[in-house]
């Protein structure tokens, strides 16, 4: 869906059209649950993060700017604001450091078969879990919501240069929390996770 058409429909809602608000969370609210998901690992805060988000929506419509880039994108900031804005007021560490290269947490995440896909699926989320959050949110974006470099730099405020960054940090830490799985799947000739 263009971006024009997206603002037509949010116009609409401001007058009620209850129609054009449900083309508009049916085209994003999985995309805007799952990075909400993946970056708190929390499904009912990220419930919670995703009904906000487009309360939001609707009421600061005149906020979005189809000229700056799609809906979506702008879903995309908007869940970031509001995951930072709910693990400051829970009081949790939200250490912005871009220059984390410490290593990731021990986990007590043993190599299985690369058959138990839902297994693995559990490994990379906890794995992302551990993440900085600038990190994460650039692999997230990046990786599974599969942005541009351009989009998640302006998705994230920051630069590409930046997003590039992370984006290899994030990498970095993901293959040494994954190294079971990794050497497991390259083991048996599979593609790797990362």
């Amino acid at each position: 869906m263009a971006s024009d058409d997206e603002f037509i429909l949010l116009e609409r809602t401001a007058t009620g059209e209850t129609e054009a608000f449900r083309i508009l969370f049916e085209a994003h609210h999985e995309a805007v649950f799952r990075v909400a998901f993946r970056l708190t690992n929390e499904r009912e805060v990220a419930e919670d993060i995703t009904q906000d988000c487009f309360l939001r929506l609707v009421s600061n419509r005149g906020r979005f700017d189809p000229t700056r880039g799609s809906l979506r994108r702008y879903l995309y900031g908007m869940v970031r604001n509001l995951v930072l804005q709910y693990w400051e007021a829970h009081g949790q560490d939200i250490s912005l450091g871009d220059n984390c290269d410490d290593d990731p947490p021990a986990t007590d995440v043993l190599p299985v078969d690369a058959i138990l896909t839902r297994e693995t699926v559990w490994a990379v989320q906890a794995a992302l879990a551990t993440l900085p959050v600038l990190q994460r949110e650039a692999i997230v974006l990046f990786e599974f919501e599969e942005l541009s470099l351009e989009e998640v730099a302006t998705a994230v405020r920051s630069d590409v240069g930046t997003v590039k960054s992370r984006l290899h940090r994030a990498r970095k830490r993901l293959r040494l929390a994954l190294s079971p799985y990794w050497e497991t799947q390259t083991t048996a000739g599979q593609r790797s996770i990362l």
